[in-house]
């Protein structure tokens, strides 16, 4: 019996197919699109089953060194994968182990992942495809460079400097897009990012100095950190327009600013989107939240000196 994800898979890949077909006989003068997007599907779908045995090293392997090899790998084959004429119309669906999210417009879509090490802290990578025409590829690479910004809230900054995360969420805004992220930090510390994207002529921008908190202080984002033992909601009230999270406090108000000490305190605060800037609002009422998606990640580890991501057009 074929069970309902391999059924949904097959019907992916079969729209696929047809939806670049079209396109690709649109594009070319020869009478020959069908068999052109014929062989472009056979070719990314190999690379999609590389992708995913990668994928599987990338999170199981005990040894770092062999992880951090696979996923220099998967970069690569993914570059090669998205190079593939309207790949933007394929799912990659069989790669759980990488966050692709979407945007609401269709205008783009952001691949993102992490890196198990071994001391219990991570690495981030991804890119943003761009939804080009012509079908060909256009992205901006995101290159983690967390442990380079000194103050992430006041810091606006470019792909090839960003404040690396895993993406579950796209919250439209204006003509920028809110991201919400987790962050697997520490081994003592996990963190929740609200993140500000906006598209310039020819490149991505990071944070805008749009978050209002209660002290009248202007953030360019917003970040929430506590304990790794504990999980916290944030994520978008479509009935309300606002980000609703768990509003994070110490246990003992003598640990305060010991982040590794804070969870949830059963309270929710948000964010209401309003005119293309977020006021934070503290104790809203908020019933049966959404389960947190920290469970959908794992808790990886990693070494003294942090790799730089490398994700290029090469």
């Amino acid at each position: 019996m074929v069970d309902s994800t391999t059924v949904a898979r097959q019907c992916w890949r079969m729209v696929w197919v047809a939806v670049v077909a079209v396109l690709s006989f649109l594009a070319c003068p020869w009478p020959s699109g069908s068999v052109y997007a014929q062989d472009g599907f056979q070719k990314i779908q190999s690379l999609e089953d590389s992708l995913a045995i990668l994928g599987y090293t990338m999170y199981n392997e005990p040894s770092e060194p062999e992880r951090l090899d696979a996923n220099f790998t998967f970069i690569k084959t993914l570059v090669e994968a998205l190079k593939v004429p309207h790949s933007y119309a394929f799912p990659f669906d069989s790669l759980d182990m990488v966050s692709i999210l979407d945007a609401p417009d269709n205008r783009f879509r952001i691949f993102s992942w992490h890196v198990q090490m071994n001391d219990g802290s991570y690495l981030y990578y991804g890119t943003i495809q761009l939804n080009t025409p012509d079908g060909e590829l256009a992205m901006y690479p995101l290159l983690d460079k967390t442990y380079e910004i000194a103050d992430p809230e006041q810091a606006v900054t470019t792909t090839a400097n960003w404040y690396g995360a895993q993406y579950y969420r796209i919250v439209p805004l204006g003509d920028a897009y809110i991201l919400l992220g987790w962050k697997g930090h520490t081994p003592y510390i996990t963190q929740k990012v609200i993140e500000v994207l906006r598209f310039t002529e020819n490149s991505a921008q990071l944070g805008q100095a749009i978050f209002n908190s209660t002290d009248g202080g202007l953030q360019t984002r917003a970040i929430y950190r506590y304990s790794r033992n504990a999980s916290m909601f944030l994520d978008y009230d479509t009935a309300e327009n606002r980000i609703v999270f768990d509003h994070l406090a110490p246990a003992d108000e003598r640990q305060r600013g010991q982040y590794e000490q804070y969870g949830p305190d059963l309270t929710y605060d948000a964010w209401q989107l309003d005119n293309g800037r977020l006021q934070l609002v503290q104790d809203v009422p908020l019933t049966n939240p959404a389960d947190s998606d920290d469970n959908r990640f794992n808790d990886p580890k990693k070494p003294q000196d942090h790799p730089r991501s490398g994700l290029d057009m090469q």
